[in-house]
């Protein structure tokens, strides 16, 4: 990534301060990854949107985004660039490329290093910042910092969206739909409690209200909130699409299938299911994260087989 002539002088920092600068953000994160060749640099904006209303809302990982965010303004007041966590003791830098400066980047981690940190069992500090493999600034800053870089990485996985799509086939006796009217929440939070939390106690399942938030996302649409209905009516598996008609980008968060209902190619049917449905729409890339091999595997076989890395670089305090 190159450097830019902007001057330090050129922008002030300020914590984020109402629903003015959440719809500001969005606009932000447009821009830079339009700028940016539709390339997962920087958050889209669907991620966003869902830290907002499902990671804050519903997991609290956050008490507000006031709490978490701040925001770099240039002197004629547009957004260069917005520091945010998404999990506790995280931070990820999202930076106009105008302004994408070494001075920048500096000021960002060490802001960070005040404000995102968070306390270990043992009292120490640490924090977690993170960076794209090709991104030298940001890795020169960490490194001289203190930070070493981890095992784990984010597969920033995309793929064109075209005509040649194919129709996926459903296992017999499934069928794939959107989701449909409020009735159907319990059971679609029951599935995404299964598919995520196999191994844990069904006492500690907290119910369905928490999907009312996620339906409030800005660029929520019931036609792609996809499911997978099996023979008995229950929802086996899901596909949440977010759709940006500004950049005419998806981003495909989450897509999980319950443990019963696993190797009948749901995920796959599903998630051709929605790349045609955007292919419809007029979207053009399509963008979906993954971390383990199971999801490494699936997102690959439906074309996302292009990816970005992006690490995790760890400071103990």
């Amino acid at each position: 990534m190159k450097c830019s002539g902007a001057r330090l002088e050129d922008w002030m920092m300020r914590r984020f301060n109402g629903d003015e600068d959440y719809w500001r953000i969005r606009n932000f994160l447009r821009l830079v990854i339009s700028l940016r060749g539709k390339q997962d640099l920087c958050w889209h904006v669907s991620r966003f949107d869902y830290w907002r209303w499902h990671g804050i809302e519903n997991l609290q990982t956050y008490p507000s985004l006031e709490a978490a965010t701040l925001i770099w303004e240039s002197k004629d007041s547009q957004i260069v660039a917005v520091l945010n966590p998404e999990g506790e003791g995280e931070a990820f830098l999202q930076v106009h490329p105008d302004f994408y400066v070494h001075g920048q980047m500096e000021e960002m981690v060490t802001v960070a290093e005040e404000q995102l940190v968070i306390i270990d069992p043992n009292g120490g500090q640490k924090l977690k910042v993170w960076c794209n493999e090709q991104d030298s600034v940001l890795q020169d800053i960490l490194f001289s910092r203190g930070y070493t870089r981890e095992g784990n990485s984010e597969y920033q996985r995309w793929r064109k969206i075209d005509a040649q799509i194919p129709q996926a086939g459903v296992a017999p006796g499934y069928t794939v739909r959107s989701m449909g009217d409020n009735t159907e929440l319990p059971s679609r939070s029951w599935a995404s409690w299964k598919a995520f939390h196999p191994d844990e106690p069904e006492e500690r399942y907290e119910g369905w209200e928490w999907y009312l938030n996620i339906q409030r996302i800005p660029l929520y649409r019931r036609d792609l909130d996809l499911v997978s209905v099996a023979p008995s009516g229950e929802i086996a598996g899901f596909c949440t699409v977010w759709f940006d008609d500004v950049t005419r980008t998806a981003y495909f968060e989450p897509v999980g299938v319950m443990p019963v209902h696993q190797q009948r190619g749901l995920g796959k049917s599903m998630m051709y299911e929605g790349l045609n449905r955007l292919e419809r729409l007029g979207a053009t890339k399509a963008f979906v994260g993954s971390y383990g091999s199971a999801a490494h595997a699936l997102y690959a076989s439906v074309g996302f087989v292009e990816f970005d890395l992006s690490d995790a670089w760890l400071k103990v305090f």
